[in-house]
């Protein structure tokens, strides 16, 4: 994979985070009865550093999980035959909460899908946001993120990758060839 350039550094990627952060907070009247849940990998990090904000700036210790979408995807036949589901967790009741789902990129809109159902699959809140760090556009279902860190246009022929840690050893997104 071929970088074409570094979209977005260290502080660009925090400062997306904390302005995301704001966002729901204000969208929200505040930060009680929310729950963030990363959808499995990147979108975790992505929910925990926007959780320690929330803390930092409301005071407000938000319950923090993840959710694992294979057995969701609608691709799912074409990927493998037995599919191997990592596990999800849950840190509260969804029941009335306004749970926001977090990941590093929205694209052609079918992980937002699957991580709605599998929201739906432990319980019923009582709302759903998506904050994504990037929107690439491209969109192939009807869903549009509600917080976003920087809108890239982008063509498909390029992909936007995330680095995060604990995964990479560097915070930042590059516009790649495919």
């Amino acid at each position: 994979m071929l970088v074409k350039a570094e979209l977005m550094d260290e502080t660009a990627v925090l400062r997306s985070l904390a302005r995301i952060t704001h966002e729901i907070i204000e969208k929200n009247r505040g930060a009680d009865n929310l729950c963030l849940l990363g959808i499995r990998r990147r979108g975790v990090p992505i929910a925990e550093h926007i959780a320690a904000n929330i803390l930092r700036f409301e005071g407000v210790d938000v319950p923090v999980g993840y959710i694992d979408i294979t057995l969701y995807r609608d691709d799912l036949s074409e990927m493998t035959d037995l599919p191997v589901a990592a596990e999800s967790h849950i840190p509260c009741d969804l029941k009335g909460k306004t749970v926001i789902l977090t990941d590093d990129v929205i694209y052609t809109g079918r992980t937002v899908r699957a991580a709605i159902e599998a929201v739906f699959a432990n319980g019923r809140p009582g709302a759903i946001r998506l904050a994504v760090l990037i929107d690439r556009g491209h969109r192939e279902l009807p869903f549009r993120p509600d917080f976003v860190g920087k809108n890239i246009p982008t063509s498909h022929s390029e992909m936007v990758q995330v680095e995060l840690p604990p995964y990479d050893r560097a915070t930042r997104v590059l516009l790649c060839e495919k």
